[in-house]
């Protein structure tokens, strides 16, 4: 073979070498952009799914009263309130006895700015048929639009006036028009159709759902600092345990004075 047929050989094999390797760096360049299409189908799949579980799981809704809403002072210590946390319905009476027994001792703690009370709506009593015409999800709609419309410090009027004026468990409570007379007679006024259009009856839903999954079976269920209460009897000595140890202060000695047979009892509903 001549010298100039193997130059000519030797540049197009060189050629030939080039062309693959060009073809390899297209390959992977092919690739690479599928795999990161991919990942971003994958990770739009994934956010899609996790955006649909967030829509559907209960949503734990609650009314914070802090002691801002009470007009309390700011702490100057750095102190956050004990958070005790009371789920609810309108209907049951264990609650209005619970708000009986404790109610003003509960809201004297809030304006002290020693805790703050984290209202949840607990509302099962239309199911289990102790609640004629829907008044469990029906008050507690009501107080949720007095909420949304006039604030936490509004809730709490609003939830006092429906324990003060709470039905018998069994029977018909009031209407729509008697509880947005009621409302329109403390001053919150406005609320006629976020009443009569039952809002909030689907976040009401979730929220009993939500305190389902947490393990709550009846009304009334209260947790200090995420600890659920057993002994209701001895409540506001426990509240005052919880705020002396956040407060770095020995513990208040019991109050030989309190009636553990006064507490009322849980109300459970069944299924």
């Amino acid at each position: 073979m001549s010298k100039d047929r193997q130059q000519r050989a030797a540049r197009a094999e060189q050629m030939r070498k080039e062309r693959e390797k060009a073809s390899k760096r297209q390959r992977n360049a092919i690739t690479g952009a599928i795999v990161a299409v991919v990942i971003v189908l994958v990770a739009a799949a994934a956010y899609g799914v996790s955006t649909i579980s967030s829509d559907n799981a209960p949503e734990a809704f609650s009314v914070d009263y802090t002691p801002e809403d009470a007009g309390a002072p700011a702490p100057t210590d750095g102190y956050e309130p004990v958070v005790v946390e009371l789920y609810e319905d309108f209907q049951c009476p264990a609650c209005q006895a619970l708000e009986q027994v404790y109610g003003e001792q509960l809201k004297a703690l809030v304006a002290a700015g020693d805790i703050t009370i984290k209202y949840h709506p607990f509302s099962f009593l239309d199911e289990r048929g102790l609640s004629l015409n829907d008044y469990s999800k029906r008050s507690t709609n009501a107080a949720i639009c007095v909420d949304e419309e006039y604030g936490a410090d509004a809730y709490v009027q609003y939830h006092d006036y429906l324990y003060a004026n709470q039905p018998a468990e069994g029977t018909a409570g009031p209407e729509n028009d008697a509880l947005i007379a009621a409302a329109d007679s403390m001053g919150f006024t406005g609320l006629e159709t976020c009443i009569n259009d039952e809002t909030y009856f689907d976040r009401i839903k979730k929220a009993k759902e939500a305190g389902g999954e947490r393990g709550v079976t009846g009304t009334p269920t209260i947790y200090i600092e995420d600890e659920e209460v057993a002994d209701r009897g001895t409540l506001i000595e426990q509240i005052n345990a919880a705020v002396a140890e956040k407060k770095g202060l020995p513990a208040p000695t019991a109050d030989p004075s309190t009636d553990p047979t006064s507490a009322p009892t849980a109300t459970t509903p069944v299924g």
